[in-house]
């Protein structure tokens, strides 16, 4: 007997669209069919789609953000919020303190997580501090352990690295089986940007936008890629913003390099002139890379149609607007430089580009789940057990509503943050249903699972490439 079948739902995975019901035994898939016979408990999807639980692979959550300031989202509330939108694995950022050994650093992360999770998660390292014993020792190690995934800055005092050090990390993923991520900015144009905005009074958050343009994205874009090829390695490019990015990601595909590219939804449906007439309200908007323009939205949109991205993550990075430990921080008026970079988004990722792409006929509902779940999954080492539907893989499913019409307001959501950056949005469809490894965890809108049926999911790491 199956511990829950869901019946008469239509199944999308990344390669097929079909009418299916689907048998679940001790937290996995066991069948796909019809007549599954009988289970203890049964689900009827009848007019509803039936798809991969989705995988946020680019969440911050409980991370280190400087003196005084608090990240908004710990584990419970921040897999809280993914979990209403759609998503059953989110993927957080374990950032070091400078100096501190990274066993140590992941312990403590893997402390804040335990017992508090209502999606399953797994780790990236953040990079910030290049030793010859991490190159040799600890990296390898840790990649073989489970934690697949390395993320380095190009940008930021306190986390950037040089381009040596780029390339020595690239060098050790790619022999381990391990991905490197990029954070593509060039510092140095930044700051000399930052510099003279100041000398001109130009501080309000507007100018947050105007001192990381496009062009400090490319030109670090192009550099992060030509490491790549040098060191014959793959890499992933996150959260491209702009038409100029996008095609160095093309022009390095061409010559043969193995590149992912992330986009998000901020670069859909926000500018830089949104922030203009907020005044310091703009400080609600403010991340980096910056929202652009309207022909950058355009880009990004076509880069999601066209294949260019195979990545569609939130960079959930909330703080609080109305606190002094958040948007408020006291130097936070002086400057727009001053102000916690980031803003929240996991939990509309997913409604976000299903309503606006798959309902408007950008995307079609394969891509949809391709670019939520299954390559995030593929990238990082967590399929088939994760991203997609089929017998043996986790019974991670959303049912999705696709006639469920509403205005997104922040008090519906289910964040830590105080506000959303898309107060306002008309959306059609939403999850309803979210099953995690076997358990339903929202029925019909409600949270029924509990605190702590999340758990850490280590990566497998990739052949050596």
């Amino acid at each position: 007997m199956f511990d829950l079948i869901i019946r008469n739902g239509t199944v999308a995975t990344a390669a097929d669209v079909f009418e299916a019901d689907i048998g679940i035994i001790d937290g996995r898939i066991a069948q796909i069919g019809r007549d599954l016979g009988p289970a203890r408990r049964e689900i009827d999807a009848a007019g509803k789609y039936v798809l991969p639980g989705g995988i946020d692979s680019h969440v911050h959550i409980s991370q280190p953000s400087g003196a005084g300031i608090t990240m908004a989202d710990d584990f419970e509330s921040g897999t809280r919020s993914a979990l209403f939108g759609g998503n059953t694995t989110v993927m957080p950022f374990c950032l070091p303190e400078k100096g501190a050994p990274l066993r140590e650093a992941l312990a403590d992360y893997h402390a804040l997580a335990e017992g508090n999770c209502y999606t399953d998660v797994s780790f990236h390292i953040i990079l910030n501090d290049p030793t010859p014993q991490l190159f040799g020792q600890d990296l390898p190690a840790l990649i073989a352990k489970g934690y697949t995934s390395v993320k380095v800055f190009m940008t930021y005092d306190d986390l950037k690295i040089s381009d040596g050090d780029i390339l020595r990390t690239l060098d050790t993923a790619r022999a381990h089986g391990g991905t490197v991520q990029v954070h593509c900015e060039n510092e140095d144009a930044i700051k000399y940007l930052i510099e003279r905005a100041e000398r001109e009074g130009n501080i309000t958050p507007f100018f947050h936008t105007q001192v990381r343009p496009i062009a400090a994205e490319r030109e670090a874009t192009h550099r992060a890629l030509t490491l790549a090829e040098v060191s014959e390695s793959p890499i992933v490019i996150v959260h491209v913003s702009n038409a100029e990015a996008i095609g160095e990601i093309s022009a390095s595909r061409a010559r043969g390099v193995k590149v992912i590219g992330e986009t998000c939804p901020q670069y859909l449906l926000l500018t830089a002139e949104d922030l203009r007439d907020m005044d310091w309200e703009g400080a609600k908007l403010v991340c980096s890379p910056p929202p652009r323009d309207k022909a950058s939205q355009e880009a990004c949109w076509r880069g999601i149609e066209n294949g260019i991205f195979d990545l569609f993550s939130s960079d959930h990075c909330p703080f609080r607007y109305n606190d002094v430990s958040g948007k408020q921080a006291p130097k936070a008026k002086t400057s727009f430089r001053h102000i916690p970079n980031g803003i929240p988004g996991v939990e509309l990722r997913m409604p976000i580009l299903f309503s606006e792409g798959v309902l408007k006929g950008r995307i079609d509902l394969p891509r949809f789940v391709a670019l939520t779940a299954t390559n995030h999954a593929r990238a990082f080492g967590l399929y088939p057990r994760k991203g997609t539907i089929a017998i043996g893989s986790d019974a991670d499913i959303t049912i999705w509503d696709p006639e469920a019409e509403y205005t997104v307001t922040h008090a519906d959501l289910h964040d830590n943050a105080d506000y959303t950056p898309y107060e306002g949005l008309r959306l059609k469809g939403r999850p309803e249903t979210v099953v995690l490894r076997g358990k339903v965890m929202i029925e019909r809108g409600a949270l029924v699972g509990d605190r702590g049926d999340g758990h850490y999911q280590p990566a497998t790491p990739h052949p050596a490439r």
